[in-house]
């Protein structure tokens, strides 16, 4: 069995590993940063320690025990914590990155719990320096430009959808599947577009292009 000294150890290595990228997410102003991430890894921990211990105790009454049933609950159970660091922004999707990195520290915390610190301390070196080096390579070379949603109330014309596309593909590549609204009561049509800017062109230009256009009622970008 795992003696309680050793389990303190243990919890306390995981506290650090699991602060070393809590920190590095909460600099990046994430949802779940430094006190989740700790949290998270110390329970996996403890979690694991005692499944070790509870299936080493009662080995005599259950000899087919096994220790690993606990730490599949963390497994399957940290989902939901995931899901609450996803989050929605327009037409973006943030968190992911956070999501994946609390459920692969929660994997590092039953390495701790097991007793398998070296392993343990090098996949949160790993996780580190893709969580950091990569995000600044991305930013440095691939530049990744964000998806943006309008939102264009215009009065009901038949060229108006002509009109507003040939404004927005001038400045930006529209996604397939754009919505129209029309309010036949009000003489009135919404147009719903999701695009992404090209290169060197700026939101600021679009929007002042689309002011150009006559009978455009209000604009909202998102």
């Amino acid at each position: 069995m795992i003696s309680e000294t050793d389990i303190i150890v243990r919890l306390l290595v995981a506290a650090v590993l699991g602060g070393l990228v809590g920190y590095e997410r909460e600099r990046n102003n994430q949802p779940a940063g430094l006190r989740t991430h700790i949290i998270l890894v110390v329970g996996a921990t403890l979690a694991m320690t005692l499944s070790i211990n509870i299936a080493m105790e009662y080995r005599p009454l259950v000899p087919n025990g096994d220790p690993a049933r606990m730490a599949a609950q963390v497994i399957s159970g940290i989902g939901f914590l995931g899901v609450g660091a996803i989050i929605r922004y327009g037409p973006n999707i943030k968190g992911l990155t956070t999501a994946t990195s609390m459920w692969s520290m929660a994997v590092v915390g039953l390495a701790v719990g097991s007793g398998y610190l070296l392993v343990a301390i090098f996949t949160t070196c790993l996780l580190l320096v893709t969580l950091i080096l990569i995000n600044f390579f991305e930013k440095r070379f691939i530049k990744p430009r964000v998806v943006s949603q309008l939102a264009i109330t215009t009065v009901d014309r038949r060229e108006m959808l002509n009109n507003l596309r040939v404004v927005v593909e001038r400045h930006a590549s529209i996604n397939p599947g754009f919505s129209v609204h029309k309010d036949l009561q009000h003489k009135r049509s919404k147009f719903i577009m999701t695009f992404k800017l090209k290169e060197g062109r700026t939101i600021d230009n679009l929007l002042t292009d689309l002011t150009d256009i006559d009978g455009i009622r209000s604009i909202k970008f998102e």
